[in-house]
């Protein structure tokens, strides 16, 4: 086979477009491949790979058009996506690199500027946005990820059924969900079954603007729901501790973890010295104790059921004479006919756990972001289930 027809075929080349010369520069350790369009006519295109030791350049004079509607336009090339001063075949490959190691790792191995391998996943990232199609999103998770030091954080809206990112808004503002809503069609919004959420209040009432039926979708995350149980737990063992401290009792040092942990995920020592605390008057214990029988809510499937467990644990306390589960158990109460949705529609946004570590990954190895548009990019490209790879153009 002749070296024209090898990388005619290599490079995906078709009429009109033909290679007409190909040069090996052994000094320069590159090879030339000439590439020519013939003489039209050309439709309107509105209505560097690497060779063992050697770099490959194309060169070609893109022909252009005049067209009535669109006016003066370059022709598609069938090696390259518009735009882009690479094949189509490295940016496949320069994608996957991407998605296992850093941008800078990429661009070092690639032997290209860090600025080009960001353009390829920016680029990427742009196509696979476009050809996300319409289907049904029933079960709807929304968290906020901090990005930097400081409070600063992103609003993150995701499929839970599929484990991957629909949306990414700058800060955690009613604002910042508004900003999904339009992105739906009306059949996709009105096939939204439930909606998991922290108890932020801008989350809530962009919902309620936005999504037909919310009281009865909204479902607050259990597992938001058990850190405010915990905080409050944690808040009495301190307070205890230091008074305990003051009079040289010293039981609760280095006990933190035990009125946080499940018994079943226990050593048998550490059950053991949570047994000889419980036996005490420790306040901290009544705490635990609350905390505890607290986690039998979700089990119940009737609401009725529910409802009477719930009035009955919000009396005990309340009247524990302790300030901070009598004030959760008031902020339970106020948002208590969306953490009841939980039982009719069972979702949490544990489901997110492989988005969260991936996002995790991403911050890590990117070394932290000071550019909200560079996280927001990192996260579609990483978790947004994309298409991501440049499509033959002929």
């Amino acid at each position: 086979m002749r070296d024209i027809e090898l990388y005619e075929r290599i490079l995906g080349i078709t009429p009109p477009w033909k290679v007409v010369n190909v040069e090996l520069d052994l000094k320069a350790e590159q090879v030339v491949v000439m590439v020519d369009a013939g003489g039209g006519p050309f439709p309107c295109p509105e209505c560097q790979t690497t060779v063992p030791g050697y770099d490959t350049w194309i060169e070609a004079e893109v022909p252009r058009v005049q067209c009535p509607t669109h006016g003066v336009k370059q022709i598609r090339v069938p090696w390259a996506e518009p735009g882009s001063q690479f094949t189509a075949l490295l940016e496949r490959l320069a994608i996957d690199l991407l998605r296992e190691c850093s941008v800078t790792g990429a661009a070092e191995l690639l032997r290209i500027t860090w600025d080009e391998a960001w353009g390829i996943k920016s680029r990427a990232v742009a196509r696979g946005l476009a050809r996300r199609t319409h289907e049904g999103v029933p079960h709807l998770g929304v968290d906020e990820k901090a990005f930097a030091k400081r409070h600063r954080y992103c609003t993150v809206v995701a499929d839970l059924d599929e484990s991957r990112v629909l949306y990414v808004a700058d800060e955690r503002k009613r604002e910042s969900l508004d900003g999904f809503w339009p992105t739906l069609t009306p059949a996709q919004r009105e096939g939204i079954q439930a909606i998991a959420m922290d108890m932020w209040e801008p989350y809530i009432q962009s919902t309620q603007a936005h999504l037909a039926g919310a009281e009865d979708k909204i479902v607050f995350d259990k597992f938001h729901l058990a850190k405010h149980i915990h905080d409050a737990v944690d808040q009495v063992r301190r307070g205890e501790h230091r008074a305990l401290k003051r009079a040289d009792d010293d039981r609760l040092t280095g006990t933190k973890y035990l009125w946080l942990m499940r018994p079943q995920a226990m050593t048998p020592e550490q059950r053991a010295t949570l047994r000889a605390l419980l036996r005490s008057d420790l306040k901290v214990a009544r705490a635990w104790s609350l905390k505890e029988r607290f986690r039998q809510f979700w089990d119940y499937r009737y609401l009725g059921v529910a409802q009477k467990f719930f009035a009955r644990w919000f009396w005990r306390a309340t009247h524990s004479r302790l300030k901070p589960m009598a004030e959760v158990a008031k902020l339970i109460r106020r948002h208590f006919p969306n953490i009841l949705t939980y039982l009719r529609h069972g979702i949490t946004n544990a489901g997110l756990e492989a988005v969260n570590a991936t996002i995790q990954w991403v911050k890590k190895t990117a070394r932290g972001f000071r550019n909200v548009e560079h996280f927001k990019t990192a996260i579609y490209f990483h978790c947004g289930g994309l298409d991501l790879y440049p499509h033959e153009t002929r």
